[in-house]
């Protein structure tokens, strides 16, 4: 989990450096690329395959017998779901990882570029711009209940408080807070233009995370705007430091 959090971190860097004009591609590959530009980024690319690795099987976990301390069956249904998405994204981000390390290849295609590829095969099925409209919504709703936890911040029910260090509550509380919000915004974005494309019938309208910010910068205020995202995205990378050691398992 704390590998998701540098992963997150590296992601809002990238996401300020787009906003000021510096480029680069302000998704989870483009954080990879970035990281194994650097002296030692072998080394950490290794690390990093290793623990979103871990990360990712754990994921697989809870999607099958984890948050046993959730009350409610649909909820806790519902947080397995997720774990198992997550733990899918994950692996794919390891799996590149080591392809870098590796130097066995490139990271293959941006966000948007697997976004679209993917949106094109859904529209080349029969009733193909209704799949990919079902697509968006089931994102829109991954959007507002980020967005809930987030307000609710209901991922507090998740960790087990008492580990984390004295007086640290009320910053984990916030940094959540913040992280949650900007994930249910950037879910939003890929939503719309999800079901935009299914509406043009146009995997190009489609993306990932790389264009959900690229498309947030081109709106009035977007500088300000994508640096506020930023720094949310920012809050949830160390939120996961937190979280790596209070969540509950």
């Amino acid at each position: 989990m704390a590998c998701w959090g540098v992963v997150h971190l590296v992601v809002a860097y990238l996401a300020v450096r787009v906003a000021f004009g510096a480029g680069g591609q302000p998704d989870q590959k483009g954080a990879l690329q970035e990281i194994g530009s650097t002296s030692v980024g072998q080394a950490l690319l290794w690390v990093l395959a290793v623990g979103l690795f871990a990360f990712g099987l754990w994921q697989f976990v809870m999607a099958a017998t984890g948050y046993s301390w959730v009350a409610k069956k649909g909820k806790r249904v519902r947080k397995r779901i997720g774990s198992g998405v997550r733990g899918v994204v994950v692996l794919g981000l390891a799996y590149t990882a080591i392809r870098l390390a590796t130097g066995s290849g490139s990271a293959g295609g941006s966000g948007d570029q697997t976004q679209q590829e993917f949106t094109a095969r859904l529209l080349a099925l029969p009733a193909g711009p209704f799949l990919v409209a079902v697509a968006a919504a089931v994102v829109l709703g991954a959007a507002i209940a980020a967005l809930v936890k987030g307000f609710k911040q209901s991922f507090l029910d998740d960790l087990d408080t008492g580990d984390l260090p004295a007086g640290t509550r009320s910053w984990v509380k916030w940094l959540g807070t913040a992280g949650y919000a900007a994930k249910g915004v950037v879910y939003a974005i890929i939503a719309v233009l999800l079901g935009y494309a299914a509406l043009r019938s146009d995997a190009r309208e489609a993306g990932g995370l790389d264009k959900a910010l690229l498309t947030l910068a081109a709106q009035p205020f977007g500088v300000v705007l994508l640096v506020i995202v930023a720094l949310g995205l920012a809050a949830f990378g160390v939120y996961c430091f937190a979280a790596a050691r209070a969540h509950k398992s």
